[in-house]
């Protein structure tokens, strides 16, 4: 019998030292909320106005987590379950030696949301979730005689933690004001790469003559062409 994989959270407690917690049950949904900022400008006489990105908005991740106590009994001295439920309200409480509640890890499984995403996406696939709680929400549901709390709810909201220079990684940003690399794939043409590198197509022949090419309508798959700097 295969034994499930249980949700598990690694907790940073300290500049070098962490905590693992698993889950006594696992959650029967996650939900992912990740938007982006977009502006919009106003052209007169335009049917619908221009949309700009501005910035990318923080992802949350909401679990909702059942602990129980029971199986030690529920009578007369009781285990409480808030030896389960207190391992998730700390993570709002902020640790004195980094002036910050921790930042945390969700693992459950490789199929995690984001671990799909296309190849013109780069770095940016994912088998975790990294956050700060943002929300703890506690709603006990089941007392011993003596007011034991023995079954709790615990609804998590984490909001992503990202470091910059993770964050760069991720994107690997393209800019026209420097020279890349790029090596040709099957049926690419120089107009499709000078709208991926600069968004202007009909500059196609900037990138013929920085790489020697006489025949754009020839080009062999596998070549390594240069995108030099756009001035």
């Amino acid at each position: 019998m295969t034994i499930p994989a249980k949700l598990t959270l690694m907790v940073q407690v300290g500049p070098n030292a962490y905590e693992e917690h698993v889950v006594a049950f696992n959650p029967t949904e996650l939900t992912f909320d990740k938007g982006v900022q977009l502006a919009e400008i106003a052209v007169p006489g335009l049917d619908a106005p221009l949309s700009q990105f501005i910035r990318g908005n923080a992802e949350k991740l909401t679990l909702e987590l059942f602990c129980d106590s029971t199986e030690s009994g529920m009578g007369l001295g009781a285990t409480s379950v808030t030896a389960q439920t207190d391992k998730l309200f700390q993570l709002v409480k902020i640790l004195p030696e980094v002036h910050a509640p921790p930042i945390v890890t969700v693992f459950w499984h490789d199929e995690f949301s984001g671990n799909r995403l296309h190849d013109a996406w780069g770095n940016n696939r994912r088998t975790s979730f990294t956050g700060m709680a943002e929300n703890v929400r506690q709603r006990f549901t089941l007392f011993s005689p003596e007011g034991v709390p023995l079954r709790a709810t615990v609804t998590l909201t984490l909001r992503e933690y990202r470091p910059l220079e993770e964050q760069l990684h991720e994107l690997n940003l393209s800019s026209p004001d420097r020279t890349h690399r790029h090596r040709l794939a099957e049926a690419q043409t120089l107009p499709a790469l000078a709208q991926r590198y600069w968004q202007r197509p009909g500059l196609w022949r900037e990138l013929a003559l920085a790489n020697g090419i006489e025949d754009p309508r020839r080009l062999r798959p596998g070549v390594l062409l240069t995108i030099p700097a756009l001035e």
